[in-house]
C-alpha cells in the first residue's frame, strides 16, 4: 500500500523555510519516487511507501507513526543523491549542539502549565542545551501528550522520546488514584511482570505485549520503550531483576524477547534491550550499588548473551547497558557503561550490533558515586554509548564533552557518528514531519477493551500453583465461610491488595482484609493469629518491591509459619517474588501471581475458588522447593459449592 504525505516541518524550525518539488516517477518507471533538493530547505513533501502489514491488529495505526522506511533502489543516475535531512540538520549544528543531542533528561509526565517552576526549568534545558529527547515517567496519557507536545514545540531539534514501559504504556502512565477517595482514574493498558509471560511460555503473548504498547505509547507522542527486559534471571537473590525478567532458561528468553522486539518495531516502536552484558544474575541493586559478576566470556556466551544475540540478529534497534563490571570482560571493576571493551569490543564488533546503545540511568549510585558529575559522561561516550540516560546534571555533562573534544580525549568525529545516528532514527520515525500527536487519538488507541482483554489473558494463562497439599485449591468451602485476607504491601500502596480483595469478597461475602507492612508491630501479629483461629481459610499475599531487597520481615514470615504450626488452613500467593517458598515451606497452597497489576490480582483471585482454570508452569525454579518448568494443573470448577 503507498501512501503520500506533505506534512512539513513543524513552524518553529527555523530551516523549514521552503519547498521542494517531487517528480512522481513511480508510475512512469515502476520505482519509488526520488526528490530533488535545494540544499537551504528541509520541508521536503515526499512520497513514501509503508513498512509491511504486520499481524492483524487489534486497534487501527495511529496517525503520526510509522514503521521505518525502506531504502530507495538506485535508479542509475550518476549525479549525486541529494542529503537527507539527517545529513543536512548534522552538517548544520555546532559541537556544543552535536553534544546536546546525546543527552535524554528524565522529565514528569504530570502536568504543568507555563510559567511553573517544572515547565520552565525543562524548558530551559531543551532551548539552552538543544538535547537530544527525553525520558518520561509517571501521568496520565492525556498529560503525556499535552506536555510532551510542547516541548517539542519549544524544541529546535525533534524529541526522541522514551519511557521504561516494560510491561507496557501502563507501566509508567496508568493515571492516578484519587485520594482519600481512593479511585483509580484510568490510564493505559498494564500486563503482568514478564515472568508471566515466561510462565505462559507463548510468544503469541509477548508480540500482543510489544504491539499493543508500540501503539499505545505512539499514540501518547512515545517513541522508544525500554523494552524489553533480556536478563536471564539466575539468581534468586537478584534485588532488581527478579520478576522482570522472562525467566531463568537462556533459549526461552530469547524467543519470548525476540518476539516481543517485533511487536514493538512491526507497529512502529523502537525496542531496545536490557541490560547488557545481562543483569540477571546479580546480588546487588545497581540504583544503590556496584554489581560485580565474575565470570568469563564462555559462561556469558552460554547465558547472559543469548537473548542479546538473539535480538540483535532479529534486527532490534536499541540496547541499554548495565550498571555492572564484569572484570573478566573489562579488564577492571567498572560499570560496564563505561567499559569499551563491553560497549565496541564485544557489543559493537563481536555481536555486530549496529543500532543505539543507551546508557542506563546515569544517576544511579553505581555510576554517580564513582565519578565527579560529567566525567561519567565522557567516559560512556568513550566507550560507546550513543545516549547519555539521566545525567546528573545536563549542563556539567554537556560541558564535560565539549572539554574532552577540546582536550583531544574525544573527537568531534566520534560525536558526530552518534549523533547522526540519532538524527537518523528521527527521520526513520518520521520526526522531521510531524514531531507531535493528535490529541483526538489517544482515546481511541489507549487503554482500549481489546488491550485490556488481551492482558487479562495473559494474567490468567500465567497463574502458576507450586504446592497444594491435600488438593486445597480450588477451594470448595460456602459463600458464607469466614475468610481472613492478610496482605503484605508497602506503605503508602494502595493498589496492592485492592482488586484482589474486592474480588474474594463478591464470593465470600463475610471476608475480613486487613494489610501489614513492615511496620507493622508484634501486637499487631498476635491480634491477627488470633482472629486466624477462628476462620475457615487465611489467604496471605505477598507483595513484592524492588528497592534494593527481596526480603520479608521477620514477623510476616512467622506469622506465616505460625499458621502452618496450627494447622489453620491457608493458601500463600505471591505477586511479585516468586522465591519466597524458601520462607515458609510448609504453606499448605503456594500460588505464584507474578505481578501486582490489576487483572493479575483478579485472576488469583478467581483462580482460588476454580473460576478459571490454573495452567501457569514457572519459568524459574529454586531447589529444593520448585524445579523449572513446575506447576500444578488444575481444571475450571464450574461454580462455588453451597449456598
Amino acid at each position: 500500500m503507498t501512501t503520500q504525505s506533505t506534512s512539513r516541518l513543524p513552524k518553529n524550525n527555523p530551516a523549514g523555510s521552503s519547498w521542494i518539488l517531487v517528480l512522481l516517477l513511480s508510475a512512469c518507471f515502476g520505482q519509488p519516487a526520488t526528490t530533488t533538493s535545494a540544499p537551504t530547505s528541509d520541508a521536503v513533501v515526499v512520497a513514501t511507501t509503508s513498512a509491511p502489514t504486520p499481524p492483524t491488529p487489534v486497534t487501527a495505526s495511529v496517525p503520526g507513526t510509522s514503521a521505518p522506511r525502506p531504502s530507495r533502489p538506485s535508479n542509475g543516475s550518476s549525479r549525486p543523491a541529494p542529503q537527507t535531512w539527517a545529513q543536512r540538520t548534522l552538517s548544520r549544528m555546532t559541537l556544543r549542539e552535536k553534544v546536546g543531542q546525546l543527552m535524554m533528561p528524565f522529565v514528569l509526565g504530570s502536568f504543568a502549565p507555563e510559567g511553573s517552576e517544572t515547565h520552565d526549568r525543562i524548558v530551559s534545558v531543551i532551548e539552552q542545551e538543544n538535547i537530544g529527547g527525553v525520558i518520561m515517567s509517571v501521568g496520565s496519557p492525556s498529560e503525556v501528550a499535552v506536555k510532551l507536545n510542547d516541548l517539542q514545540n519549544h524544541s529546535k531539534y525533534p524529541l526522541l522520546v522514551s519511557a521504561d514501559l516494560e510491561t507496557g504504556a501502563g507501566f509508567r502512565f496508568r493515571g492516578a488514584v484519587h485520594i482519600p477517595t481512593n479511585i483509580a482514574l484510568g490510564g493505559a493498558t498494564t500486563f503482568p511482570s514478564l515472568m508471566a509471560f515466561g510462565a505462559t511460555g507463548d510468544p503469541r503473548h509477548a508480540y500482543e505485549l510489544g504491539r499493543i504498547t508500540a501503539l499505545e505509547a505512539r499514540a501518547m507522542g512515545v517513541h522508544v520503550p525500554f523494552a524489553p527486559v533480556l536478563d536471564v534471571n539466575n539468581n534468586p537473590d537478584n534485588p532488581i531483576i527478579n520478576i522482570r525478567s522472562f525467566g531463568e532458561d537462556p533459549e526461552a528468553v530469547a524467543t519470548l524477547g525476540v518476539a516481543l522486539v517485533r511487536g514493538l518495531q512491526d507497529n512502529g516502536a523502537v525496542a531496545t534491550g536490557k541490560h547488557f552484558p545481562g543483569h540477571g544474575d546479580t546480588g546487588t541493586d545497581s540504583h544503590l550499588a556496584l554489581p560485580i559478576i565474575n565470570v568469563g566470556r564462555s559462561r556469558l556466551d552460554a547465558i547472559e548473551l543469548v537473548p542479546f544475540r538473539a535480538a540483535i540478529d532479529a534486527g532490534i534497534k536499541g540496547i541499554m547497558t548495565a550498571h555492572i563490571a564484569v572484570p573478566e570482560i573489562s579488564g577492571e571493576t567498572i560499570p560496564s557503561t563505561l567499559s569499551s571493551r563491553v560497549l565496541t569490543d564485544l557489543l559493537r564488533t563481536d555481536l555486530g550490533f549496529d543500532g543505539i546503545v543507551f546508557t542506563d540511568a546515569m544517576d544511579m549510585a553505581a555510576v554517580n558515586r564513582l565519578y565527579p558529575r560529567g566525567e561519567a559522561a565522557v567516559r560512556a561516550v568513550i566507550a560507546g554509548a550513543d545516549v547519555i540516560l539521566m545525567p546528573a546534571d545536563v549542563k556539567q555533562a554537556v560541558d564535560a564533552i565539549v572539554r574532552a573534544v577540546d582536550e583531544g580525549r574525544l573527537t568531534e568525529a566520534r560525536i558526530e557518528e552518534s549523533v547522526g545516528k540519532l538524527l537518523r532514527l528521527k527521520e526513520d520515525l518520521g520526526l522531521n514531519e510531524e514531531r507531535t500527536v493528535p490529541l483526538d487519538v489517544i482515546p481511541r488507541v489507549v487503554g482500549v477493551p481489546q488491550h485490556m482483554e488481551m492482558a487479562q489473558e495473559v494474567a490468567e494463562r500465567s497463574i502458576t500453583l507450586i504446592q497444594n497439599q491435600r488438593d486445597l485449591l480450588p477451594l470448595l468451602g460456602t459463600r458464607t465461610a469466614r475468610v481472613m485476607s492478610v496482605s503484605f504491601r508497602n506503605p503508602g500502596d494502595v493498589l496492592s491488595g485492592r482488586y484482589f480483595d474486592a474480588r474474594l469478597r463478591a464470593t465470600y461475602p463475610r471476608a475480613v482484609t486487613r494489610s501489614v507492612d513492615e511496620r507493622t508491630n508484634s501486637e499487631a501479629y498476635a491480634d491477627l493469629l488470633a482472629r486466624a483461629g477462628r476462620s475457615n481459610l487465611v489467604v496471605v499475599s505477598v507483595y513484592s518491591n524492588f528497592a534494593g531487597r527481596v526480603e520479608l520481615p521477620d514477623a510476616t514470615v512467622e506469622f506465616v509459619n505460625e499458621l502452618a504450626a496450627r494447622r489453620i488452613t491457608h493458601v500463600v500467593i505471591s505477586f511479585g517474588n516468586p522465591y519466597l517458598i524458601s520462607k515458609f515451606p510448609d504453606a499448605q497452597a503456594y500460588m505464584l501471581a507474578w505481578s501486582s497489576a490489576q487483572f493479575s490480582q483478579q485472576a488469583a483471585a478467581d483462580a482460588l475458588f476454580g473460576g478459571i482454570a490454573i495452567s501457569g508452569r514457572s519459568p524459574t525454579g529454586m531447589a529444593p522447593f520448585f524445579a523449572l518448568g513446575d506447576g500444578i494443573q488444575v481444571p475450571l470448577k464450574a461454580s462455588l459449592g453451597g449456598g
